[in-house]
């Protein structure tokens, strides 16, 4: 015989139905978005509906307009986009005004680089053609970079971003120059610089990376001609260096306040180039490695001398009398004693050259040591260093020159190398063309750190360090990085000889070298600016600006450009400053947020407190926040020839860009961020349980309307719960985005979609919500609080996976509106109900227990499904008073549960403590077969299924609801 068949009651069960896909398909749908936002002008009515609101203004640190985006640029951009849109959220008014650093090197050399490429010389261009083909370079990708920020996402003011080529930024920033010039700040001097003869310009500490260099060390002997010490007649002082090249410029030695020796040379090894019999002088301390290094055998220690015994000595240089020298070389070199000079490495002695380093120039200083330029701009030694002049110390290319190899020569025909030896150490590289640097000492502009600004009663490092202080630090060991360099930075060198940038525009007095500082003169030049942009200060006559005042003949025009970090520094003064008729008038200075690189300590957070400082007596921002760098999964720094490089451009075309941005704040980003296929993977996998999580909810609201809606006071006790942890979550929300601790805050509402909802409250509720009748307070009741869960959980997702949310709420919502224009939904108080909360974190507890049984009972095969359980729980007064106020059966999704004193233990199986710091435990049978037939809408098993006659596999609830939904159809 054939089985009656059974009745299909699939059309009275309400399983979650919804359009929302469970593929995202992120790359196809992103882009539709962004075109909605654009359309709908969704910037704009952001502004517009949050006039009168407080301001958080995050100011962009420019990137440089000079090529394709890449993972750390997509990191920042996207970490100050989740800033941005959080605070907008929070129910501030957060515009963001992106801007770009389009003027200096980055740009500069790339425009070289095509007339290298072509066999040109960039300095035979005329000067305002190249800056018309930098201006273009930097417009063409300013516009690249604006696309493929957008693409990210990142929410902002596109159409108006801020440039520093505009005309009105390069006035403010000349005004800038002004003002230091106006305060006492500014000055020229001669100093040494970090020189690149590749870029032809000084270089500012920001623009320098130390990288491991190969360099010859020398150890040359001076001959000392004058003492009062008798031990020193007849001998020679041995200094040691890295820089052979620098020899030729020598015009001292300088000496420590340790013991020396006089020693005498009685044996050479093969290959030692000291002369048998000759007197030398070390550190008595390096007499054993000093030997060894220079193949030295065997000494005689003649006699140990104090400072005092070198004061006074004077050597000649190794070169003295050198054919071909033209006399170049026969000058007095005095010992002088220095209190840089260490027993570290070396010989005890430092030969000093004034125009190549800084403990050199402040030693000249010291004792007023004349000396000449013997390097030029471009890295060759000077017609005047006679016997050596046009030797390339690094060439263009950067490459090594000959001018150590002609020193090393010259020494060795004048018996003054004692060894040479190649070392590799930590050697200053041009940030940009990658190029070993030298030290110059050259005429630039600087700004004192040491001099009180008119005005002001403490110096610009002292309002710096102040102004540290009252800014607030994330993380705070910010505070102590900038802290320190701040207080041992020299004076800022601010001037560069190039030609792509603002110019210093100021005029010098030929006679007397003073700046002129005619107000009337300043504010031509300014207005000029303002008008054509720097340009014209290229383009006018000197005449222009001078007026009918001065001569022009009296006046040299500067024409060094200002360092690119001071340029940067200054853009708060034209993009934020109300007080100048300002393009951006939403915004507001100071800044309440900075956010960069944690390399920015020494570049823009560095070069904007200074220059703020300098100007207005304090920093430009209220708090300053940093990130990690952008590594691979091995913690690699990326690199092309590696092949570990990830394009962002390439991740949002393949998995799309909210899995970036959701890479970014599951990130610990106080740290350096890895990222790789694997990680990328495992935020696919992140990503989906929150889409799984919204696409229920989505589902679960099929058909919801306001008419459903019920009042906390009828709300069960678990859906009053579930009520309970929103409002937890909105405070742990709130407070981390004021933290900037994101990475807390995705965990929070990861564990909050995972274990809150997913795998208790989804899960105790689907059961309601499927089989229930439409009109049952239970059904409507968990309905009310999943769209409040919706509201918020979306909300909250927005600000980091804004297309996903977005797609939500439109889905939900209708295509209306968007929910970027939405604040955080408020909690109300009654929601929060802590012993409410208390009571089902211990009923959780227990369910976890009751359940773990279960799944055991599952494995091995006693049961099928949790509803064809019974299980029986002993447990203490405490815990069964807990239990027996609610159906603690359905939380655990039995079809049947009983619990019982501890006291009526007979035959347990398990027992299982609760909490280890309590007696209270449960104790079990074996999992018992729920009595009676299963109900074939609901599954679950109990002895009423087959008393309806119309419905006999039904139960008495969803006979109810089977017969009530099909008389309303009917």
């Amino acid at each position: 015989m054939n089985e009656p068949k059974k009745a299909d009651y699939r059309d009275t069960v309400f399983l979650p139905k919804t359009d929302f896909p469970m593929r995202g398909s992120l790359p196809q749908k992103e882009p539709e978005l962004l075109a909605r936002w654009k359309d709908m002008n969704l910037y704009n009515r952001l502004r517009e509906q949050s006039k009168g609101r407080e301001k958080f203004i995050l100011h962009d640190g420019p990137p440089y307009a000079n090529g394709n985006i890449h993972i750390g640029h997509a990191l920042n951009k996207i970490l100050k986009d989740v800033v941005v849109r959080s605070y907008q959220m929070l129910g501030f008014d957060a515009p963001y005004v992106p801007g770009w650093d389009c003027h200096g090197l980055p740009i500069e050399w790339k425009i070289e680089e095509q007339y290298r490429a072509k066999g040109k010389d960039k300095d035979e261009v005329p000067k305002l053609q190249f800056r018309a083909e930098c201006r273009a370079f930097a417009q063409h990708w300013k516009d690249i970079q604006s696309e493929e920020f957008q693409r990210l996402g990142v929410l902002g003011d596109w159409p108006h971003p801020y440039l520093t080529m505009t005309k009105k930024a390069e006035a403010q920033i000349l005004r800038e120059i002004h003002k230091f010039l106006q305060n006492g700040l500014l000055y020229k001097g001669v100093k040494p610089v970090m020189w690149s003869v590749v870029e032809k310009t000084a270089l500012a500490e920001a623009e320098i990376e130390y990288q491991d260099h190969k360099s010859t060390t020398l150890w040359v002997k001076f001959p000392v001609i004058k003492s009062a010490n008798k031990a020193l007649e007849g001998a020679s002082v041995v200094i040691w260096t890295t820089t052979p090249w620098t020899i030729p410029a020598n015009r001292a030695v300088a000496f420590g306040d340790f013991a020396y020796a006089v020693i005498q040379v009685e044996e050479l090894a093969e290959g030692g180039l000291a002369k048998i019999g000759e007197k030398l002088v070390v550190a008595e301390s390096l007499i054993d490695q000093f030997c060894k290094d220079t193949k030295t055998t065997r000494v005689t220690k003649i006699a140990t001398l104090q400072q005092s015994d070198l004061t006074g000595a004077v050597a000649h240089h190794p070169f003295r009398g050198r054919a071909g020298s033209e006399d170049y070389f026969d000058y007095d070199v005095p010992l002088y004693f220095g209190d840089f000079v260490t027993t570290d490495a070396g010989t005890g002695f430092v030969h000093i050259a004034p125009g190549h380093g800084e403990d050199d120039f402040n030693l000249g200083q010291k004792y007023k040591i004349e000396f000449k330029d013997t390097v030029g701009d471009d890295g060759r030694y000077l017609p005047n260093v006679k016997g050596f002049e046009g030797l390339y110390v690094y060439k263009p290319d950067g490459k090594v020159g000959e001018a150590n190899g002609a020193v090393i020569k010259a020494l060795l025909e004048a018996n003054a190398l004692l060894a040479k030896l190649n070392i590799t150490h930590s050697y200053p590289h041009s940030w940009r063309s990658k190029a070993p640097l030298i030290f110059r000492t050259t005429p630039q502009w600087f700004i004192a750190m040491d001099e009180k600004p008119v005005g002001k009663d403490k110096t610009l490092r002292e309002l710096a360090m102040q102004a540290i202080g009252d800014t607030q630090w994330y993380p705070e060991i910010g505070e102590n990085r900038i802290r320190g360099m701040i207080e041992s930075r020299p004076d800022w060198c601010i001037s560069r000889q190039r030609a792509w940038g603002v110019p210093i525009a100021l005029f010098v007095h030929k006679t007397t070298g003073e700046v002129l500082k005619d107000k009337a003169v300043l504010d031509r030049i300014t207005a000029s600016f303002d008008a054509e942009g720097a340009d014209a200060w290229y383009s006018h006559k000197p005449e222009d600006f001078l007026g009918s005042g001065y001569k022009a003949d009296d006046y040299h025009q500067v024409f060094d450009i200002v360092d690119v970090w001071f340029e940067s520094g200054s853009t708060h003064s034209f993009c934020l400053n109300q007080e100048l008729g300002n393009e951006w008038p939403e915004l507001k200075w100071p800044a309440s947020l900075y956010l960069e690189g944690s390399d920015q300590h020494r570049g823009w957070f560095h070069s904007s407190l200074l220059e703020s400082c300098g100007t207005t007596g304090r920093a430009p921002y209220d708090k300053v926040l940093t990130h990690g760098f952008s590594l691979d999964e091995q913690g690699r720094k990326m690199s092309k020839s590696i092949g570990n490089v990830v394009a962002p451009q390439e991740v949002y075309e393949k998995m799309g860009a909210d899995i970036l941005r959701l890479w970014v704040v599951a990130s610990d980003y106080t740290q350096d961020l890895r990222i790789g296929p694997d990680i990328l993977k495992q935020m696919g996998d992140l990503y989906r349980r929150f889409r799984n999580t919204l696409r229920y909810l989505l589902g679960a609201l099929d058909g919801m309307s306001a008419a459903e809606h019920v009042d906390h006071a009828q709300l069960p006790e678990l859906e009053q719960w579930a009520l309970h942890r929103l409002h937890e979550m909105d405070q742990i929300i709130r407070a981390d985005i004021q933290k900037f601790d994101f990475n807390h805050m995705l965990q929070s509402l990861h564990d909050f979609c995972n274990a809150d909802l997913s795998a208790f409250y989804f899960d105790v509720r689907k059961d309601s919500l499927y089989c229930d009748k439409p009109n049952e307070l239970r059904r409507k009741a968990s309905r009310t609080v999943l769209e409040l869960i919706f509201n918020h959980l979306t909300a909250w997702l927005a600000p980091f996976l804004c297309f996903t949310a977005e797609e939500a709420y439109l889905m939900r919502n209708g295509n209306e509106g968007s929910l970027h224009l939405q604040a955080f939904p408020d909690v109300r108080k009654e929601w929060r109900n802590d012993s409410l909360g208390k009571k089902w974190q211990d009923i959780r507890l227990v369910r976890r227990i009751v359940t773990g049984q279960l799944e055991a009972a599952r494995m091995s095969k006693k049961i099928g499904s949790s509803l064809e359980a019974h299980p029986v729980i002993y447990v203490s007064p405490k815990i069964k008073d807990l239990l027996q106020s609610i159906d603690f059966a359905e939380v655990c999704i039995t079809s049947d549960l009983t619990v019982m004193p501890h006291e009526d233990v007979k035959d347990v199986t398990t027992k299982t403590q609760i909490w280890s710091d309590s007696p209270d435990a449960i104790y079990f049978d074996d999992i018992s077969l729920a009595k009676g037939m299963k109900c074939e809408r609901c599954w679950q098993v109990l002895p009423e299924v087959g008393s309806h006659a119309d419905c006999p596999d039904l139960c008495n609830r969803c006979h109810d609801a089977v017969t009530h939904i099909r008389k309303a159809a009917a």
